[in-house]
């Protein structure tokens, strides 16, 4: 005798078809100034903060890198200030006009 609830083999396929990324494995998020040991980020190293900008010039978001608050603060200031000294672009992406 079945389970109450349980589900079915047609009912499985269907969970299939809903949700297609079911299957895949997602990595977990760190902070990488943590594992590093970074105590303070600085807007002279322009390799760090270029990882953390994408192609249209936008900050990533602490969500999708798994930057810890208290760093994403120092990264979004650190970011302004190279982009204010020119040392890092506003965008990526300059049309050729």
């Amino acid at each position: 005798m079945p389970r109450p609830g349980a589900r079915r083999g047609k009912d499985n396929k269907k969970d299939d078809k809903r949700n297609p990324n079911r299957g895949l494995f997602r990595r977990k998020k760190f902070c990488r100034f943590t594992a590093e040991k970074i105590v303070q980020i600085d807007y002279k190293d322009i390799g760090v903060l270029k990882d953390f900008v994408n192609e249209n010039g936008k900050i990533i978001p602490a969500r999708i890198t798994g930057t810890k608050a208290k760093y994403q603060r120092q990264l979004d200031v650190a970011i302004k200030r190279a982009r204010f000294l020119a040392l890092l672009h506003y965008t990526d992406l300059h049309p050729n006009r």
